[in-house]
Order: structure tokens, then sequence, then C-alpha cells
């Protein structure tokens, strides 16, 4: 991460679409996991008029618009995970859409409730929506809270760090012993004489703290200072004062290792950490100034995020390659770590191949790289506002870009049934011969297809027609003028799912 103005300033390309809507009966429709994919060509910027996507169902959500070009087998989950960053005339927040590029969620944030990190994990033994939650600070630091929500988007739990600290956006992760895994940072004290600095200085070092979800309480905790020097950063210094203490190593993720062991890396010094639990030692650094492991043709990286354990012996990494550049492109790879010999290979890279002239796939931070069951990759490029489905060996399947410009710190892949205790919203128009109502339900991943209920008072409504399902928010025509109206979501079997007000 970098600080909000840097974050805020990328520019890229648009694009936009807009769906018919076809009438049938409810329960007609087909399932909305897969929907249809864009043509696969590239956006055009004709399309700029509609940067933001606005429903007359719900006018208070105005989510960046996101564009798919390609499909996705049916061997992969359907749901895409993003958190846009909007800084302009769209919302930033926590999104899911299909993989087709329907929208299914929306809920937006703002300067001072930041939503990112978003992603679906097992909480109670049942799938549950995580993100950070809350203000981010000019050195590109969370200052929040983590938030659990359950199918029903109603938040279930928010978790704190321990010891006066605060929970940073970079890292959620929740574990099958109830606790959760959360990144920090604390100022310390420093000398910074040997980088250029002052030996009365101040770094802003990176903690890792394991906290009891029960309870709250603080199990286990890591500084970096206590185990890794200043001198290993490959980070310009910047500050180094009380008041602004030089981020050094900048912890952007943990994960837990097949051993019980933790994965912790560091985006400044280029490197991944085998942290021992509970001792807190160093059991060995993958990459940097001081890799316990060569590393073979490939497998250096530089600026990486998102590290994850891939099987008994193999990595997965978001190899940002910059900022500065490192590299030409950005990239995510799977190293195999051979412990007995203490190397490390490259099995498989992952590059964006399909770049207009001029144009390049370069994340200066961010960025996400997920292992899927079928052996596919799911990339998300962090300050490039795109994400892209991979083949196991590396062809592009699904490209995906989040429009106008606004880059997500981690997207995901995965399976979701989101059932919303909010009610349907609906709004309706008198047009020649009858009306058009519009009718959606934020989160409802079950709804097929839409009724719409007709009366002259709200006592006499009748079905007065329907309309299958198409994109968050569906327009369904009738003939009734009503004036009193309301909107019935169906499931595939024409059961009705609940209903709006009136």
């Amino acid at each position: 991460m970098t600080s909000d103005v840097t974050r805020r300033g990328f520019i890229g390309g648009v694009v936009a679409g807009s769906a018919g809507v076809a009438l049938a009966a409810c329960g007609s429709a087909s399932a909305t996991k897969n929907s249809a994919a864009l043509a696969p060509s590239k956006p055009s910027p004709s399309a700029a008029p509609t940067r933001v996507q606005r429903f007359k169902s719900r006018p208070d959500l105005k989510p960046p618009v996101v564009s798919i070009r390609g499909s996705a087998p049916a061997s992969v989950p359907g749901y895409i995970f993003i958190a846009p960053e909007g800084a302009g005339p769209d919302q930033s927040g926590a999104m899911i859409v299909s993989t087709g590029g329907d929208l299914i969620w929306f809920s937006p944030g703002s300067v001072a409730q930041e939503r990112m990190d978003f992603n679906t994990q097992v909480y109670r033994g049942k799938p549950a929506l995580t993100w950070y939650q809350g203000p981010i600070s000019a050195a590109g630091i969370g200052e929040g809270v983590a938030v659990i929500a359950g199918s029903d988007y109603r938040q279930q739990q928010v978790v704190h760090a321990a010891d006066g600290l605060k929970v940073d956006l970079h890292e959620f992760f929740l574990t099958p012993q109830g606790t959760a895994l959360i990144t920090s940072y604390r100022p310390r004290p420093a000398d910074l004489s040997a980088i250029g600095g002052s030996a009365s200085g101040y770094v802003l070092s990176s903690v890792a703290q394991e906290i009891d979800l029960a309870t709250g309480a603080l199990l286990f905790e890591w500084d970096s200072l206590d185990h890794v020097p200043v001198t290993d950063t490959y980070a310009k210094l910047v500050g180094g004062a009380k008041t602004t203490p030089f981020d050094y190593f900048h912890i952007n993720s943990i994960a837990v290792a097949p051993d019980g062991d933790l994965l912790v890396s560091s985006r400044n010094t280029w490197a991944v950490y085998k942290v021992g639990r509970p001792s807190g030692q160093v059991a060995w650094r993958l990459g940097g100034k001081q890799s316990s492991f060569t590393l073979g043709p490939g497998a250096r990286f530089y600026w990486q995020h998102c590290v994850r354990p891939v099987g008994s012996s193999m990595l997965s990494v978001f190899d940002d390659g910059a900022a500065p550049a490192e590299e030409k492109q950005s990239r995510a790879i799977v190293l195999d770590l051979d412990t007995s010999t203490m190397h490390a290979t490259l099995v498989q890279q992952y590059v964006h191949p399909d770049i207009a002239p001029g144009e390049t796939v370069l994340a200066g931070y961010e960025g996400s790289a997920q292992v899927l069951p079928d052996g596919s990759m799911f990339v998300g490029w962090g300050a490039v506002p795109r994400f892209s489905l991979f083949t196991a060996d590396g062809r592009l399947q699904l490209d995906g870009l989040i429009l106008p410009h606004e880059p997500s710190y981690r997207a995901f892949l995965h399976d979701w049934s989101g059932h919303p205790t909010e009610l349907p919203a609906a709004a309706a128009r008198h047009r020649s011969g009858g009306s058009t109502v519009f009718a959606s339900w934020n989160g409802a991943t079950d709804v097929a297809s839409w009724r719409v209920l007709a009366g002259k008072s709200p006592d006499s409504l009748a079905v007065a027609g329907s309309a299958r399902r198409s994109g968050f928010e569906t327009a369904i025509r009738v003939h009734s003028r009503g004036p009193y109206f309301a909107a019935v979501p169906c499931d595939l079997a024409g059961r009705q799912l609940a209903r709006s007000a009136i």
C-alpha cells in the first residue's frame, strides 16, 4: 500500500453494458450463479457515459462497473469478491459479482469507514463474509477493526487488535481453531544510521497477532523489529522521526503453514518468513537479503503480497515487481520449496498475456493470488483495477475490469449463498398503457424471476406481470397503472422468497 493520494491516482479504460428484460412466469428462469459472460472483445472508451451503475429501486447504491470477457468453467466457484476503492462518482465498498459481471451484493464504504480485504471464510462452521473496516492512514496502514457477517449480511462479530493497537487492512485470516490472525503496526525507536537516518530514529514495526474470537484475548504476537533488522529493508528511507516513523517492513499477509507455523510476508524486505509458534523465532527466510533458500530461475520476487501455502511444500505469491519497478509486469507465481536442499523452484507463473499497446499490468501495490481447488489460478491485480482467471498451465480464461479505474486490494473467487434479511426494493414508473416496475434484492443469490403485484389500493394487489431476473435490477412491464405495487422474488421452483414494501 502507498499513500491514499497515490492509491487513487491510477488511470485506465472504461466499459459498460446494459441488459434487456425477458417476460417469464415465476420459476421459469435458469440459475444466476454462472451468468453469461460479455463478448470477448476489448473494452471501448466510447462506453464511458455509464461508468457508474445506478438503480431506480436502489438509488443509494452507486457501485463501479465490472466488465468481464471470457468465461469461467463449471469447475470453479461462481462469485467474485472485490472491494473497489472508489474515488470518483462511484462508491467504494464490498462487492460480490457473478463470473458474468452481474452485481449480487454491494455495501458502500466511506473515507472514514473503508472496506478492504473482502473475502468469505468459515466462521463457527458456516460460510461468512469478512473484511477490514476503518480509515487508512497516509502511509497506507489500516487503523480500524475486522468484521464478520453472516449469509444474511448482518454483522456477527467485530474483532479488535490487542495491546491498544488497531487492526490493519492487510490481513484478516480465520483459523479452524476459532482464532483470527490480524496485522497491525506500532511505532518503535530504532537506530537508522546504517540506512542514512538518525541513530535515535523511529520505525513503524509490523505486528502479527492471533486473537481468540470467543474472548478477544491475545494468544500470540510477533513483532518484526524483534526478529528482522532495519538493514534488511529495500524501501527508501522516508520519515524516521517519532511523528513519522519509517515503514521498513510492511507486513501484508499471514498464513498458516502445514505444520502450524506462520508464513509472514514483508513487502519492503522482499521476503517471506516462517515464524515458529509459540517461540516466534524465524525458522527460515525466503527471498530478501538473508534468504535461507537459493532461488532458481524466475523464483525471485519483489514487493510481493498474499503468500499462501499450496499443498505440503509449495507457496503461491503475488509478485508485484514494483514500485519502483524491478520487473516489466506483475505476476502470480507458485514456488516449490525443497527444505532438504533449501532451494526454491518456480513451478508456474501467471502473467497477463492480452494487453493493449502501451499498457502494462504492473502493480505498484496490493494484489492477490488464489489457487483454486481444480488447480486454476485467480489473480487480483491490485493497483491495476482488474482480475483474471487462468488455467493451471497459465492460459487466460476470464478477464475483468473494475471501472472507472478502481483498484481492489485483493480479489477472490468463491461459492456463496446469500439470504438477506432486508426486504427487496422496488420502484414504479408510469408509461403509456401501463407501468414499469424496477425490482432488486441486494445480496440474494436464489432469485430466478420476479412477480409484480398491482392494485388500486394496498389491500387489492393482484398479479400483474412477471419477468426473468435480469441482473441486479430487473425491469418488469405491466399493463396496470396501480397506483400501488409490490415486487415478489421467486426461486427456480417458483416459490415466493419475500415481498417488497408496497
